[in-house]
């Protein structure tokens, strides 16, 4: 069992029995993980909306690829903006507004720092808009239950791997054939 204190940073990957349609096939960054709850962002789940057209409703521009698109963190507060890059220089280092989540993830969450990135956005980036949280013991109570599996924070499967493969890499990567997950629900012989 992985210790709790443990989950943050790191992945939770959805297993095929978590009921909830928010979270099917979903992987989910960590944040923040502790007694008062947990914090993450799902990043395999784009949305229909563009970047263009999110920065464009705030009155800021997107000088990043013209495909780019706004990926759903959660269904939790779905209003709400967040801004998973790579590092960038000063940007960590000076005023607040960005955390780094591991050496190669950043989070930032002011419109001042999204409106920096957006002119000049880094090869690694994604625009989410919501989050997941879970209230105090609520994430240690589906892990106990098989709901989720739990990997390291892998910036390769955050920011370069194609969404609808990021789940299924996640899970050979601890060694798991995701076929293997799925039982057959036929009657014994």
């Amino acid at each position: 069992m992985v210790e709790s204190a443990n989950l943050a940073p790191g992945l939770l990957l959805a297993m095929p029995q978590l009921a909830d349609p928010n979270f099917s096939r979903a992987v989910v960054l960590m944040i923040e993980h502790g007694d008062e709850g947990s914090f993450g962002l799902v990043i395999n789940h784009p949305s229909p909306i563009r970047a263009t057209e999110l920065l464009e409703s705030l009155e800021m521009s997107w000088r990043g690829e013209a495909s780019a698109v706004v990926w759903a963190g959660g269904p939790v507060s779905p209003s709400t903006g967040w801004v998973l890059h790579e590092p960038i220089g000063q940007l960590v280092t000076t005023g607040g507004g960005t955390i780094a989540i591991t050496s190669t993830i950043s989070l930032s969450t002011s419109p001042d720092r999204l409106r920096t990135i957006a002119n000049a956005p880094p090869r690694n980036i994604r625009l989410l808009l919501g989050y997941s949280g879970w209230g105090p013991g609520q994430l240690a109570q589906e892990m106990s239950r098989g709901a989720w599996l739990h990997t390291d924070a892998d910036p390769r499967l955050v920011f370069e791997t194609p969404p609808d493969e990021i789940w299924s890499a996640a899970i050979k990567d601890l060694g798991i054939t995701p076929e293997s997950l799925f039982t057959g629900r036929g009657s014994a012989n």
